[in-house]
């Protein structure tokens, strides 16, 4: 039945169901990673900037506010990943009255988790910085930017979300437009409030607001051309919530892992001082920027595995994860090549010194064999949520976060220092990197074993839907087609 609107760009088949998987792979990763490396770009740039300022506790303080901030990141990027895959599942399968209805119900519910958990964070923020090492001048100047940018924690999430969705509908470019145009923004704000006006950290974080409300703007307006935008309906936001939050809830999980283990350590690191702190602040905030491909390779695997399994192309799904690693090793070596020969330069355009800089080009020195078995992780762990098995994904990233971090990250300071910190990452991300991709690709193996299977009364082959369903009611037949 017509819902009056004209039909979207996505109407009939998905547009990962055909064509070069490695292409799909490829132009999807590639836009990706152009929108989140600029993020990263000038998040690593206003922490230049406030570095520039030349007092260490203020680059700590920035670095210690960037990993409370996270706990409510994750969240965001746990509705960010049951949106896009229900919605990118629906479009596999042609049922475009569906998508819509569940982009609609995901925008009001993450609306609603995201301000009830800036809410509920603003008051404890000194509290929660304190326990990850925040002392003195750093803590006050943490629990200010925070103050600042948690409330706009509603657009962040929103901005997710449209991201996500665009993203399920195969339309990458405006995707990475999205937070592309808040990366502009805070370019050219950043100096501006933190020199210009002499605002110092309380211009970065003003710039963090501003450039969050940009990609709300940005992401409405693509998401309007694609007709996924429509007003939510309180009693199918309702019926959907259960089918969102099978996904979110194993995916939040999942992405707090990284926040515990990241505070764990920042925890390690305090006890060696403001410099040790701060050389993990700018670890933290290269990183992203070095290694942003890998996290574009695992936002890339979501929508094509998930359009091919409402398509039951499970040959395309196989092909996406062998094609996705070949990428993540050329991605990675050439990454780490970089780094080795930049260390030294990099170290010192932050102004590191002693303990600081040795540490910074330590990690420099290991840091893309870590990265290359993380990236492994992060594909198995886009596989699994996207699949119907999110909670393997939480598994195994809190294994990573406790048995993968926390014995050989202690060890290793014991013996070694905070380099030992460090090596002790590399540890675990070996063991649960391997695991990962070995158990996503049985995944998609058990997939197309059991969709060989008559359904009961049906006498056609089905999609195995794992941990997951479509919203009851909702009109969407799950056999393959």
């Amino acid at each position: 039945m017509s819902d009056g609107l004209p039909p979207p760009a996505f109407a009939g088949p998905g547009r990962f169901v055909t064509g070069s998987v490695m292409r799909h792979v490829l132009v999807m990763s590639g836009t990706g990673s152009i929108g989140l490396m600029a993020i990263f770009v000038v998040d690593l740039l206003s922490l230049l900037y406030v570095s520039r300022l030349g007092d260490p506790a203020l680059t700590a303080a920035v670095g210690l506010a960037s990993v409370v901030q996270f706990f409510a990141t994750a969240v965001n990027i746990g509705l960010m990943i049951a949106a896009g895959a229900l919605v990118a599942r629906a479009i596999g399968a042609g049922d475009r009255v569906l998508a819509r209805r569940l982009a609609a119900s995901a925008i009001a519910l993450g609306v609603l988790v995201a301000g009830i958990l800036a809410a509920a964070m603003l008051p404890f923020a000194g509290r929660l910085l304190s326990l990850v090492g925040a002392k003195g001048e750093a803590l006050r100047v943490a629990d200010l930017f925070l103050t600042i940018t948690l409330p706009s924690n509603v657009l962040l999430g929103l901005g997710m979300l449209f991201t996500g969705l665009l993203r399920a509908t195969g339309d990458a470019v405006r995707a990475m437009w999205v937070t592309l145009g808040g990366a502009i923004v805070t370019a050219f704000l950043d100096p501006l409030l933190i020199f210009g006006a002499g605002l110092g950290v309380e211009g970065a974080a003003i710039t963090v607001c501003v450039a969050r409300a940009t990609f709300v703007i940005i992401g409405w307006r693509s998401l309007a051309r694609h007709g996924l935008l429509r007003m939510p309906r309180p009693a199918e936001v309702v019926a959907d919530a259960p089918a969102m939050a099978a996904i979110a809830g194993p995916a939040v999980l999942t992405n707090l892992a990284p926040s515990v283990a990241a505070a764990f350590l920042t925890h390690l690191f305090a006890g060696y001082g403001q410099d040790a702190i701060a050389a993990a602040a700018v670890i933290d905030r290269l990183t992203p920027v070095a290694f942003g491909g890998l996290f574009a390779l695992s936002g890339a695997i979501g929508p094509i595995l998930a359009q091919n399994w409402g398509a039951g192309r499970f040959d395309r799904m196989e092909a996406t994860l062998g094609s996705c690693v070949k990428a993540t090793l050329v991605y990675a070596a050439g990454v780490w090549v970089l780094l080795i020969l930049l260390r030294g330069p990099l170290a010192g355009l932050f102004g590191l010194r002693g303990i600081a800089a040795e540490l910074f080009q330590f990690f420099c020195l290991v840091g893309g064999a870590i990265w290359f078995f993380n990236g492994l992780l992060f594909l198995g762990n886009a596989a699994f949520n996207n699949l119907g098995f999110p909670l393997r994904s939480s598994l195994l990233n809190w294994g990573r976060a406790t048995l993968g971090t926390v014995p050989p990250a202690y060890l290793g300071s014991a013996l070694f220092g905070p380099k030992g910190i460090i090596a002790g990452m590399g540890i675990g991300s070996l063991v649960f990197g391997l695991a990962g991709l070995a158990l996503a690709r049985r995944t998609v193996s058990r997939l197309a074993e059991r969709s060989a299977l008559p359904v009961s009364g049906e006498g056609s082959t089905g999609i195995v839907t794992g941990e997951l369903a479509f919203p009851p009611g909702a009109g969407h037949d799950t056999r393959g087609r």
